[in-house]
């Protein structure tokens, strides 16, 4: 017969031996606003100078997370994930992410990436880039003028630091970026790189095939030869003249790129003289933006670079989730070789390690 004694001592080694229970998920918050921008106004179809943003954050415990999806309510065609629009925010500094979406995409099609980031503790501010997003109708001018994205990150940036909601908890020293196909383009322009848009050219003149230089899935009337003649038009001429210049973000710390496209507008020289480190994670599947001819020749120059290939991994498989309803309508973006979850978990712990390496609380090193 065992004493009390006895069945104390059982009970708290099996205690101690049961897994721990996983802690509850951080509540992530959503809150949008726009920010003026006058280079916004040649891109957009309406020629509203201003750029939409949403930021992802962590949010006060018991905040009301609704779900996320892009497309209608009730028969949406892509599933986000969850968040609490206008919750509170959690308290302290947080480590900010400045997030830029591909060609034709938008914010919240890279909401699964925003929302997973915000749970591990980043402010993400994410924009629908001017005439070259999924919510507005596209232009070619925001379809051209690629470089200006890094001034719609600028500003969001600049916004978010004046709203008295989230001033308070921005750490102004803790700043990466990140961005998806050209949006990983944007990210190496925002952290100093400087783009030539004619090697571009004349890489695609001798590689037409090559997945850059195709027309995209987003714009499938837009070509190669309809992008130059409109860069030569007078409208465009003085926005082209500062292609090559200087679109750096003051203060990013570190850089993580998916899929990244474009990158052969990025000569070797000005990938070298990069200081940040930089995560690249691409897929080998991928026939949009070849890792072959974007992501493996850019970390070979980028001195801090990391690369990682997925393997049966494809250019959308880091776009949201499809639902059914997606994949009758938009079926193009839909069709992938393995699980997107899979693809979305490497990433979301690939980009939390790296930041956390790149960007460590201040004082902990």
């Amino acid at each position: 017969m065992t004493t009390p004694i006895v069945r104390c001592w059982a009970l708290a080694l099996l205690l101690l031996a049961a897994p721990a229970l996983a802690a509850p998920p951080v509540p992530v918050g959503e809150r949008h606003g726009s920010a003026r921008l006058p280079s916004a106004a040649v891109r957009d179809a309406q020629q509203r100078d201003s750029v939409r943003y949403t930021v992802w954050y962590p949010a006060q415990p018991g905040a009301d997370e609704q779900p996320v999806v892009i497309g209608p309510p009730q028969a949406p065609l892509f599933t986000v994930g969850t968040a609490a629009p206008q919750a509170a925010v959690a308290s302290g500094r947080l480590p900010v992410l400045l997030l830029s979406h591909g060609n034709g995409g938008s914010a919240r099609m890279m909401g699964w990436f925003g929302i997973g980031m915000a749970r591990a503790g980043y402010l993400v501010i994410a924009v629908d880039h001017p005439g070259n997003n999924g919510v507005d109708p596209p232009t070619t001018a925001g379809s051209v003028l690629m470089w200006e994205r890094a001034g719609d990150l600028a500003a969001a940036w600049t916004a978010v630091q004046a709203d008295p909601q989230l001033s308070a908890h921005l750490d102004t020293r803790r700043v990466g970026i990140a961005g998806f196909s050209a949006g990983g383009f944007t990210a190496l322009l925002a952290a100093g790189a400087r783009a030539d848009m004619p090697r571009l050219l004349a890489f695609c003149t001798a590689h037409p095939d090559d997945g850059v230089c195709q027309p995209q899935a987003e714009t499938p009337a837009l070509t190669l030869a309809q992008r130059q003649a409109a860069a030569g038009t007078p409208a465009l001429a003085p926005f082209v003249a500062r292609a090559g210049g200087d679109h750096a973000i003051a203060g990013v710390r570190a850089v993580f790129v998916m899929a990244p496209a474009m990158l052969q507008a990025f000569p070797p020289a000005t990938l070298q003289a990069l200081r940040q480190p930089v995560s690249i994670l691409a897929g080998d599947a991928d026939r949009v933006a070849p890792q072959a001819t974007n992501a493996t020749p850019a970390a070979a120059s980028i001195p801090n670079a990391q690369l990682r290939i997925l393997p049966a991994v494809g250019h959308y498989d880091f776009l949201s989730d499809c639902t059914a309803v997606g994949l009758q309508r938009v079926g193009a973006l839909c069709q992938v070789a393995t699980q997107r979850a899979a693809t979305h978990q490497a990433a979301i712990a690939q980009a939390t390690q790296f930041f956390a390496e790149a960007m460590p609380v201040p004082g902990s090193m």
